[in-house]
């Protein structure tokens, strides 16, 4: 009976599958960005989103725990490092999985894993996001600023000239 056993297996034995998502989670770390198939991807947020909340802690026990996982010192390094300088303010979620459309051999389908705080074109997106819109009324966002264009000249009018204040009301 397979009770508790959630994880997708990969179709391979374990010790096929833990270096298959070492080696993928050592890629990850070193390059930031990843291209595999969508099932891997998953598997691989699974296995490497606690290594990245252990390398928070920066002391000799997370370090030889993670160690235990990937069994490689450059990436250990990078890892405890430069990412988890960037992971410090951020209570989770430290990937993201973009699909990419099928593979063209098998048709499998394929995405990009990537470490969120180091894609930069996200970054400078989301920093430049423009004001979020509710649909709850219909009421035009266009219309009050046009009003405001109207009356702003006849209020600086009168201060100026007398005769183009005449002027202006006849206009409206």
């Amino acid at each position: 009976m397979r009770h508790n056993k959630k994880f997708n297996h990969l179709s391979r034995k374990k010790g096929h599958r833990d270096a298959l998502l070492m080696n993928l989670t050592i890629s990850l770390i070193m390059h930031k960005r990843i291209t595999t198939t969508l099932a891997k991807a998953k598997a691989l947020r699974v296995y490497a989103e606690p290594l990245i909340t252990r390398s928070k802690t920066d002391d000799m026990t997370n370090r030889r725990i993670v160690f235990s996982y990937l069994q490689n010192k450059e990436a250990v390094k990078e890892l405890f490092g430069v990412v988890a300088e960037k992971v410090a303010e951020r209570p989770g979620g430290y990937t993201r999985i973009l699909k990419t459309g099928h593979r063209l051999g098998d048709n499998a389908e394929m995405a990009m894993i990537e470490l969120v705080d180091f894609n930069e074109n996200m970054l400078e997106a989301s920093a430049s996001k423009k004001e979020k819109s509710t649909r709850r009324s219909r009421r035009k966002k266009n219309a009050a600023p046009a009003a405001e264009a109207v009356e702003a000249p006849a209020v600086e009018a009168p201060a100026t000239e007398a005769p183009e204040a005449e002027e202006a009301p006849k206009a409206e």
